[in-house]
């Protein structure tokens, strides 16, 4: 029996663990207030990756010929890519093709930062489907003023166009309101998303020069090398990117595929970081662990499902305590839509729900080959509307 209350215990604390950050962050809230920023004062190196898809290059690069910042350059890291035609008229854009095929994250923003036309202090990771808004980097200075080293902004969607995209950011917003805001505010880090962050170059390299990172998952080794070495990493919600979220079931089940492969192959870096915090008493590092060890959602809510079922035959106690974890992950999860004002279409589109978490367990059949089908999202979408 105690081996079965452990095992349920295992799941469970991912569901009440909001909870507990939401009660946690109101003794250790921080205050950020919005500073005259010199615009100067940092020299920022703007790296946009492409791989096989070029259409939406003249977008993204357009949005950040258009912040209200002067000291960039951008990188455009064209992987695999027909560029014949790109002409962006700016002498701010350094359009790279590298010679050979990357068709790696890590190779392509190292492929940048040795063609630098100068010694940039930043550096900040736009992906080719992002647009992004005009005081982002300014946002970013924000708390890098405050001393923070590595920052993740927000991710919005760019596209809202169908069911799967609405459903997209529905979860989306959940992770943000979890795994960003509410981690950073009680003490630990925010999570980062892949784009939209920004950090010291000199950081950035020290946590991946030598750690090349093959298939997706990039983020999942960067963030536990910076928390590591002691940093935490901020959340500026006002440091905002476009992101262009899966709009049709084929591309959903690829990029989830790989998603859920690469919690597999480095879900060992929650135990390993959550070991460590227990031994040197790391708030920052302990939180994280446990948010590093928590199961895509699709799969914790169906273990949720059906453990509760189970405990209706074997233990009350666990089957209240399920039900009461429920209820509390359904008021955080309409909290972060109401938090981020989620677009009533997002809402609209709750009803989808279980056809999504379908194909997710579609993708989860096939997630072992992930890498081998797809290394990147196909983009469908090369408006720039938002």
């Amino acid at each position: 029996m105690y081996i079965w209350w452990a095992f349920n215990a295992c799941f469970i604390i991912h569901l009440l663990l909001p909870l507990f950050l939401y009660v946690l962050r109101w003794f250790r809230r921080e205050e950020i207030e919005n500073i005259e920023v010199d615009d100067l004062a940092r020299d920022y190196a703007i790296i946009v990756t492409a791989y096989r898809q070029a259409d939406q290059l003249p977008a993204v690069v357009e949005s950040i010929l258009n912040l209200n910042y002067s000291n960039f350059l951008v990188y455009v890291v064209a992987d695999n890519c027909d560029i014949d035609t790109l002409d962006f008229g700016s002498e701010k854009v350094v359009v790279l093709r590298p010679q050979e095929v990357l068709a790696s994250n890590t190779k392509s923003h190292f492929y940048a930062i040795r063609n630098f036309r100068r010694p940039h202090d930043m550096l900040t990771i736009v992906d080719s489907d992002n647009l992004v808004e005009r005081e982002y980097l300014n946002q970013l200075n924000v708390f890098f003023d405050k001393g923070y080293q590595a920052v993740q902004g927000v991710r919005k969607a760019k596209n809202l166009d169908t069911l799967y995209a609405r459903l997209d950011e529905a979860g989306d917003i959940y992770y943000r309101y979890i795994d960003r805001k509410l981690l950073f505010e009680a003490g630990s880090s925010a999570a980062l998303s892949g784009s939209g962050m920004a950090f010291y170059t000199r950081l950035y390299k020290d946590c991946l020069e030598n750690r090349q990172v093959s298939g997706a998952g990039f983020d999942k080794v960067l963030q536990y090398r910076l928390l590591k070495r002691g940093n935490r990493i901020a959340f500026a919600e006002r440091a905002v990117v476009y992101d262009e979220k899966t709009s049709r079931s084929p591309q959903l089940v690829k990029q989830r595929s790989r998603w859920i492969n690469t919690w597999f192959r480095f879900v060992f870096l929650g135990v390993k970081l959550l070991a460590g915090a227990v031994i040197r008493a790391d708030l920052n590092q302990f939180l994280f662990g446990l948010m590093l060890l928590r199961p895509p959602l699709f799969l914790l809510l169906g273990v949720a499902s059906a453990l509760l079922v189970a405990n209706l035959f074997i233990s009350q106690l666990l089957a209240f305590a399920w039900s009461f974890a429920l209820m509390v992950f359904v008021g955080v999860f309409v909290t972060s839509l109401k938090y981020f004002r989620a677009d009533r279409k997002i809402v609209t589109a709750l009803w989808g729900a279980p056809r999504f978490i379908l194909f997710q367990f579609f993708a989860l059949w096939r997630a072992r080959k992930a890498n081998q089908i797809s290394v990147a999202t196909e983009h469908y979408h090369g408006g720039k509307s938002v």
